[in-house]
């Protein structure tokens, strides 16, 4: 069954080349249709188009079938184009004529844009609690571990002291950054485009606010043109949110998998964290991580990619704008996974509480040492000539001591203030 089927098929080849995946990704969104659909039904009633007992059957047999979807019994058919399609048959098999006025004032190009934006609501949401879950554990790991010094590096040569309480907090305080961009895809995503039909509204007298607060969007996408000018647009908005905290995900997968290293030994996690080789059997290899440094890599490429399918499209809809689902569903999917397992594992990470005891790290301590010469009264630059003669010559002698204590350093982390920050953004 197709939406548009006129009493003639098309060729079964150009059936598979467009419908694509399409029956697949809407196993997970045909809740939203459901939940769309029952929010136009009750609409239609109130502005008189359908009557209020076909309101009722309309709504109950919708709440079966979300049930279905529930439990894992809904599915799609390959006589069945979509999720649209597959749920207009059914109200049509159970009610008849009711079931066939489900479709009055409105297109499959607004059913696409609306479960799609209840979709992705829903699932920044979730990503959201995913990110705020990770910062309270990189934090509360911070707390714990702040007295741990680690080396701090520049260009990947040893640099000045660091610890373990300023690199988990640099992590926590990054998300907060990456959760702005969550909220504001949410905020794209958070506008109705129900009743824009095809993308040029409807000659019926609908309810647009109706359905607005029927859905609990925040606003409606009142321009119809501009709603299904949206399409794409809020997908990649998602894209660039999930992106963020990607790139976030992937520094930190970068610098465990670094840490791991018996060069390094800075940290390792228990053997069922990790796996082995087929050969060697001392290795202990940080494939979780590694994975979510790949994959995280590749959600970064997602805005590239939708903005290369939806680049230059003239306003109206085109068939180029289906692929924006099989890129964007995904990939959420993917950053959902990849918080879920970095959580999952650092809850298990161990500390080498005694890193900077080996003599190889003494030079982390030299702009320490020559800050005391400074603190005597010796100019700055005259305390660098003398210190950098000192380590040529092989004089050096670090200050280990060291005391940091302005805002964000390691002497003073501002856990409390990092985690207002979180505070304030999470009460957006």
């Amino acid at each position: 069954m197709k939406l548009w089927d006129k009493g003639f098929s098309t060729d079964k080849k150009i059936d598979r080349f467009t419908v694509g995946n399409d029956r697949e990704l809407d196993l997970l969104l045909a809740k939203y249709d459901v939940i769309a659909s029952s929010a136009h039904a009750k609409m239609l009633g109130k502005v008189g188009l359908i009557s209020e007992e076909e309101v009722k059957v309309l709504v109950k047999e919708l709440k079966r079938i979300s049930k279905d979807i529930e439990k894992g019994n809904f599915t799609i058919e390959e006589s069945f184009e979509d999720m649209h399609s597959k749920i207009e048959f059914m109200l049509t098999e159970k009610l008849g004529d009711t079931g066939k006025k489900i479709h009055t004032a409105r297109s499959r190009n607004d059913q696409v844009l609306v479960a799609m934006q209840l979709y992705l609501k829903n699932e920044l949401t979730e990503i959201q609690s995913g990110v705020k879950e990770l910062f309270d554990l990189l934090v509360n790991l911070a707390a714990q571990h702040k007295s741990v010094l680690l080396p701090g590096y520049t260009h990947l040569q040893i640099a000045m002291p660091s610890s373990f309480g300023l690199w988990f907090s640099a992590y926590a305080e990054s998300l907060i950054d990456d959760l702005q961009f969550i909220q504001a895809a949410f905020k794209i995503a958070d506008q109705n485009p129900l009743g824009s039909a095809a993308g040029y509204g409807s000659s019926f007298q609908i309810d647009r606010s109706f359905t607005t607060t029927e859905m609990g969007f925040e606003t409606l996408k009142y321009n119809v043109v501009a709603a299904q000018m949206g399409r794409g647009k809020v997908e990649k908005a998602t894209a660039f949110g999930i992106s963020s905290v990607a790139a976030t995900l992937s520094k930190l997968a970068m610098d465990i998998c670094l840490y791991m290293s018996q060069n390094f030994d800075f940290i390792t996690f228990p053997n069922e964290l990790t796996t082995g080789s087929s050969i060697m059997p001392h290795k202990k290899n940080p494939d979780v991580f590694e994975l979510i440094r790949a994959k995280c890599n590749k959600i970064q490429a997602v805005p590239n990619q939708l903005t290369l399918i939806t680049n230059n499209l003239p306003s109206g809809y085109h068939r180029d704008l289906q692929l924006v689902k099989e890129v964007i569903v995904p990939a959420i999917q993917e950053i959902k996974a990849c918080l879920e397992m970095m959580t999952f594992s650092l809850k298990e990470i161990e500390i080498n509480q005694a890193i900077l005891e080996d003599p190889k790290y003494d030079y982390l301590f030299s702009v320490d040492t020559l800050n005391e010469l400074v603190k005597s009264g010796m100019p700055f630059r005259d305390a660098y000539k003398s210190m950098g003669k000192a380590i040529e010559n092989g004089t050096f002698k670090p200050k280990r001591n060291i005391v940091h204590t302005h805002e964000g350093s390691l002497g003073n982390l501002c856990l409390d203030g990092i985690r207002e920050k979180m505070e304030n953004v999470i009460s957006k």
